[in-house]
């Protein structure tokens, strides 16, 4: 019985699909765009997607880049989450400048504690800002489950380990 009615088998996922969405996001690095150009704007250049029906909001895997890749992320509303990266103002939001402003400052307060000192929260204000300046490409990937297995599967190949993280709380 197919999960989420994708029509894939775990074969066909393995073999043919998920490597071909990676085949589509390493071909849609060069063409990245500035992170930043979300923070004031929920739709992208038209470059970041090519062929997607609609820019302002659609389903996808997106990879941060800094040089090389640091983080791959998944959304059903990948120009919405882009622009929580770095106009979020809560952990919620912009949870990979929280985790990056943490690993910069320690500390043992509740998440909501820490967005509320100050000195953690310049850490945060800085994280954001940097996150602005790094590159980000896309692909759209309509399918749940492919999806999901494919941000993992991204994640490994690229070795974003730093900052991606698949624990549940």
């Amino acid at each position: 019985m197919p999960i989420d009615d994708c029509p894939h088998s775990f074969q066909e996922l393995a073999q043919r699909v998920l490597p071909d969405h990676l085949r589509r996001l390493e071909a849609a690095m060069p063409a990245s765009v500035r992170l930043g150009d979300f923070a004031a704007t929920r739709t992208p250049p038209p470059k970041l997607v090519p062929n997607v029906v609609d820019l302002r909001d659609f389903s996808g895997c997106y990879v941060l880049i800094d040089q090389r890749p640091i983080y791959v992320g998944i959304s059903r509303h990948v120009p919405k989450r882009l622009k929580q990266h770095v106009a979020g103002r809560t952990h919620f939001d912009a949870s990979l400048a929280y985790r990056m402003a943490k690993e910069v400052m320690p500390h043992e307060m509740t998440r909501g504690g820490a967005m509320s000192d100050a000195a953690f929260r310049k850490h945060f204000e800085e994280r954001r800002e940097y996150l602005k300046e790094i590159r980000v490409a896309a692909i759209q990937i309509d399918d749940p489950l492919e999806l999901y297995l494919f941000e993992a599967y991204a994640a490994l190949h690229f070795d974003t380990s730093k900052w991606n993280t698949f624990r549940t709380h």
